[in-house]
C-alpha cells in the first residue's frame, strides 16, 4: 500500500468536523490522522506525538524559521499551532493517506500546496443558528467567546466555496457517509 493523497477537513467551530473525521478514520482502511504542533502548555492527560507535538514558543519560531510547517498560525500572541512537513512524510513512507482536522485557512493553505494530491472537504453547519445552539450545548464558551467564534464562523462560511467539496452536518450519520464516498472516491481515482 503506498500512501500519497491528502485529506483535508476543515469548518467553523461547532460544525461536527472532529466527528466527523473520526468516523472516517473508523470506517476508511489505510489513513492516518496528521498530529498537530503546538506551543502551549500540555494538559493533564495528554501525550506528545499522540495529542500534539508539544513545542516552547521559541521552538515553534525557529521551525517557522526553517519551513518546517506546512501552515502555521499564531492563536494569540505566543500561542501557535501548526503542521509540520515531517509528520506528513513520516505517514506517507509508513504507507499511510493523511487525514487533517485543520481551521479554514490553514486548509487552504495546505491544499494551494498539493492541489492534485489533496481533497479538501469544508464541513458546513445547516445554518448559523445551529451553530449557535451546538456551540452552547457544549457549555465551554463564555459569552464573549460564543460571539467571537460566531463571527470567525460568519468568515469562515464564506470560504466554503474554496474547498472542492462541501459536506452539510445536519445528520451526524449522513455526513460521515458522505465524506467516506468521498474519501473512497478519490483514493480510487487512480487506479483505475
Amino acid at each position: 500500500m503506498k500512501g500519497d493523497k491528502l485529506f483535508i477537513f476543515s469548518a467553523p467551530s461547532g460544525a461536527g468536523k472532529t466527528s466527523i473525521v473520526r468516523g472516517v478514520l473508523r470506517e476508511v482502511p489505510g489513513l492516518a490522522f496528521s498530529v498537530s504542533a503546538c506551543s502551549r502548555e500540555r494538559r493533564p492527560g495528554e501525550q506528545d506525538g499522540v495529542d500534539y507535538y508539544f513545542m516552547s514558543p521559541e521552538g515553534f519560531r525557529e521551525k517557522i524559521g526553517q519551513d518546517a510547517f506546512l501552515e502555521w498560525e499564531e492563536v494569540y500572541p505566543g500561542s501557535y499551532y501548526g503542521t509540520l512537513r515531517s509528520e506528513v512524510e513520516r505517514l506517507w513512507g509508513e504507507g499511510f493517506h493523511v487525514v487533517f482536522d485543520v481551521d479554514v485557512a490553514g486548509g487552504l493553505k495546505i491544499k494551494e500546496q498539493y492541489p492534485d494530491q489533496a481533497l479538501s472537504l469544508f464541513i458546513r453547519p445547516p445554518s448559523l443558528e445551529v451553530l449557535k445552539e451546538r456551540l452552547v450545548n457544549r457549555q465551554t464558551e463564555s459569552e464573549e467567546s460564543l460571539k467571537k467564534r460566531l463571527g470567525k464562523a460568519e468568515q469562515e462560511l464564506s470560504a466554503a466555496r474554496f474547498f472542492d467539496h462541501v459536506i452539510v452536518n445536519d445528520r451526524l450519520d449522513e455526513a460521515i457517509s458522505e465524506a467516506v464516498r468521498m474519501v473512497k472516491g478519490f483514493i480510487a481515482r487512480d487506479k483505475a
